[in-house]
Parts: structure tokens; C-alpha cells; sequence
């Protein structure tokens, strides 16, 4: 039992709320006096659903792209402690026979569910708008391309990323879409016309929207504007306030609402771990101040984000809703994922999933499937 904290239930905000757990499942949710049981203090904090990435990339000095079973499993620990109790691994490009590899390797640690599964960030990605991908690789998706990943992943690839303008990808996103796998539009230089077909085929994800795209233009809206002028989309945003100003963060957020607005970390292996040099996917990165930028070019490189602080971002950086980050945070992306039946909100019959944050939005406890997580 928690107690005595704002809970941010699915019928909004619960003042002195109280969330009764069983074993790894949400059994009650209510105010005013809670069943008798063991009960955890939360006055003072705020109590809301454990938090859903579907784009990250490592943390803890780990990649995911190594597939090593213990690696994989101290970066996704070091992501659960500020909140994340759910997540993606992403793959960044690589060749296809080698990214078939990681794939398999991954989806043995899917299916034992120490993640949800997998993000493939490339290879089918414009050179024009790779940033922190290596062009040598890149591709358009092929169709034998696209069943060898698939084909790898045994059911456990959730989320392809692809430039609409190649030749081949509106087919890409139509069996994507046809397999139950997440089509995300991104690293793209497309224009408005380009991406439109890859959306009326099935896309449904914009890929950090804003970054690693052709910029919005009011004469040639490119696929920033498409994608987030498009109901049928839920936009990504990278909200460490330096991917996207917190106006644009803010002005997309609203643009979006909360049924369309998600939240991810894109964070790399550098996360949590500190400034330095590092590998991403076989390129040189370097870290200063808690930004990687890709070495010889400038280009961003992912994040050292974590979720809390995208939570945090949100709220006290853009002037969004406590609520709303919720949203953005656990529910919506939890439903992208199809797992909306078991996690992303705090109610009776879901994983006990949750986090207590104080009056700074900072993660007191975090509880992953009625587990208290150690700090």
C-alpha cells in the first residue's frame, strides 16, 4: 500500500490518494481512507505510473547494440531507478547481417522480458539527415532487407524507423504496419508530399520529431509539419531542453495533446556514467557537460537523458501539466506499445508499476512490478 501522496490516477489527480498493491498487481486505487494493510508514506509526493521509453539506446556505460545479456541488463537497471520501468532496446544502423545478429540476441532478452523489445533506428535513413549514423551503411528497405530483420527479431521488433523518400519505403511501412510493428517516420529529408503516402500506408511515429529532419518552412512544411499535423501520428520529443527549445517542445506538445505526445530519452551508453569518449555504433562520440555530439561533425549524438528529467523537463522547463507529462510519459506510450492492459496508468488489475516523486518531480522510490527498485 502507498498512501497519503497526489496520485495521478486515470481519472486525473487523487489528493491523499492511496494505490493497494498485491504481489506485482495494482489491486485498488482510491482517496479518503485506505484498505488496513502495510502501507508506504508518500505525504508529499506525487504518485504516478512507471515510465514507458520507447527509444533508448544503453545507459550505464552499456549499449544495447552489444546484446550482452549482463550489459543490457545494467542499463536498463540503471534506467529503472529513475523511473523507467518499461523500454525498447534500439539498435542504431548497422549493416544488415550484423544488425540481424544484435537483433537475435535481443529478442532472447525480449522474451524473457527484460525488455519490451526492439527499436531499429536505421539503416533505411537519409544521408542527408543521418546525424550520428554511419551513411556507410545506410539503405533503402528492401524487401528482403526488411524480412531478415523482421525475421530475426522472432516477433519481438516492435518499432522500425525509415526516411519515406527512399525507394521502397511506402511498401516498407505497408508490411511493417501488416506485421503489428510500429512504422516510424524520422532521419528523413523528405518533403510534406513524401511523407504523406508512408502515413496514409500505415506510419505512425514520428522519430524525435524536429531532430534529424528538414526543418519546418512555411512555404514546404516537410515532414515536421506533416507529421505533427497529423492525428494518426504520435510525435517523439527528446525533452533534455537542449534536442528542442522548450518553446518548440512546448508549442509541438500542445499542438499534439496528450493523446499524441510521447516522450523519449534517445539516451546512449554514456548515460549516467559521465563526460567522455564513446562508441555509437562504430563512431566516435564525445560527451561534454552531459552532451554527446558526434566527433569531426557536431552533430548530436543521442542524449545522457533519463525519463525523470524528461518528466521533469516538461513540467517545470515548458510549463506542461503534471498530468500531461503522465500521459506523455507511461500512458500514451505504453498504448503505442500495445501494453496498454498492463502498464502506463495506475489502476486495478495493472503491473504495479509506479514512482514517487517529491514536490521537484525528483524519483523517491520507484517500484517495478511490485518490486521496490534499489537506489
Amino acid at each position: 500500500m502507498i498512501r497519503g501522496g497526489d496520485v495521478v490516477g486515470a481519472d486525473g489527480v487523487l489528493a491523499g490518494g492511496w494505490v493497494a498493491v498485491r504481489g506485482a498487481t495494482i489491486t485498488a486505487v482510491g482517496d479518503g481512507d485506505p484498505p488496513p494493510g502495510e502501507s508506504v508514506d508518500a505525504i508529499g509526493c506525487w504518485v504516478v505510473p512507471g515510465f514507458v521509453d520507447i527509444h533508448c539506446h544503453g545507459g550505464a556505460g552499456e549499449a544495447f547494440g552489444s546484446a550482452d545479456p549482463d550489459g543490457v541488463a545494467r542499463a536498463v537497471t540503471a534506467h529503472r531507478r529513475h523511473g523507467t520501468t518499461t523500454m525498447l532496446a534500439s539498435l542504431v544502423s548497422r549493416p544488415v547481417p550484423d544488425l540481424a545478429r544484435e537483433i537475435a540476441a535481443l529478442a532472447e532478452l525480449a522474451e524473457d522480458g527484460l525488455v519490451a523489445g526492439i527499436h531499429l533506428e536505421g539503416p533505411f535513413l537519409s544521408a542527408a539527415r543521418c546525424g550520428a549514423h554511419d551513411p556507410a551503411v545506410l539503405r533503402p528497405p528492401d524487401p528482403a532487407s526488411v524480412d531478415a530483420l523482421l525475421g530475426a527479431g522472432r516477433g519481438q521488433v516492435r518499432m522500425v524507423t525509415l526516411a519515406p523518400e527512399l525507394d521502397g519505403a511506402v511498401d516498407a511501412v505497408r508490411r511493417l504496419a501488416g506485421a503489428g510493428v510500429l512504422a516510424a517516420i524520422g532521419h528523413t529529408d523528405a518533403t510534406e508530399a513524401q511523407v504523406r503516402p508512408a502515413v496514409d500506408a500505415g506510419a505512425t511515429v514520428a522519430t524525435h520529431l524536429f531532430n534529424g529532419m528538414r526543418p519546418l518552412h512555411h512555404r514546404e512544411p516537410g515532414p515536421i509539419g506533416a507529421l505533427l499535423d497529423d492525428e494518426r501520428v504520435a510525435v517523439e520529443l527528446i525533452c533534455d531542453l537542449v534536442h528542442v527549445h522548450p518553446t518548440a517542445v512546448r508549442l509541438a506538445a500542445r499542438h499534439a495533446a496528450p493523446d499524441r505526445t510521447v516522450l523519449v530519452t534517445d539516451a546512449i551508453s554514456a548515460t549516467g556514467i559521465g563526460d567522455g569518449v564513446y562508441d555509437l555504433g562504430g563512431l566516435r562520440v564525445t560527451v561534454r557537460d552531459g552532451v554527446p555530439t558526434l566527433d569531426g561533425g557536431g552533430s548530436l549524438a543521442g542524449s545522457t537523458l533519463t525519463m525523470d528529467a524528461a518528466f521533469r523537463n516538461l513540467v517545470r522547463g515548458c510549463g506542461l501539466t503534471v498530468v500531461e507529462a503522465v500521459a506523455a510519459t507511461a500512458t500514451r506510450p505504453a498504448a503505442l506499445l500495445g501494453r496498454a492492459d498492463r502498464t502506463g496508468a495506475l489502476r486495478p488489475g495493472l503491473a504495479a508499476d509506479l514512482v514517487l516523486l517529491d514536490a521537484e518531480l525528483r524519483p523517491v522510490r520507484v517500484m517495478a512490478c511490485g518490486e521496490w527498485v534499489r537506489p
